[in-house]
């Protein structure tokens, strides 16, 4: 009898753990829809929300920005604004509160009035902070 209370209790832990993991990959991927949307509307009050204080931004280019660098680049929409983002081919693990995503983003910018696109790959750390996923890190790379 002790074996099959055992067996309920890894069972129902089990399983709880399933849909709470599943609860949060859908949290951070909310979290990165609104990140993606403060970028487009280059909004500074979604990404200051959006971006904890320790914030490490880092291009493909190899150029790395706090938070505050980070925000005024996207909202001064100089030397790229985003017209439009998509993310595709993304991936989600949970540790703790930690969260790692690694996706395909794709853009439709504007540069100096001038049409272009960018294509690269995404690196990101999450971690919930309050209740909050905020992002933590952000490292492109070229494809």
């Amino acid at each position: 009898m002790k074996r099959v209370i055992y067996l309920l209790v890894f069972a129902f832990l089990f399983i709880s753990n399933s849909f709470s993991q599943q609860g949060q990959e859908k949290e951070v991927a909310d979290a990165i829809e609104v990140l993606k949307k403060g970028i487009v509307e280059a909004d500074k009050n979604i990404l200051e929300d959006i971006a904890a204080p320790e914030l490490v931004y880092g291009h493909s280019n190899g150029k790395v920005q706090n938070k505050a660098e980070f925000i005024e680049e996207i909202v001064s929409m100089k030397p790229i604004d985003y017209v439009k983002v998509e993310i595709t081919d993304q991936t989600i693990k949970i540790a703790g509160n930690t969260a790692v995503v690694r996706h395909i983003y794709a853009a439709e910018t504007l540069s100096n009035g001038k049409p272009g696109s960018l294509k690269i790959g995404n690196m990101l750390v999450w971690q919930k902070y309050k209740g909050k996923w905020k992002l933590l890190a952000r490292q492109a790379y070229r494809m």
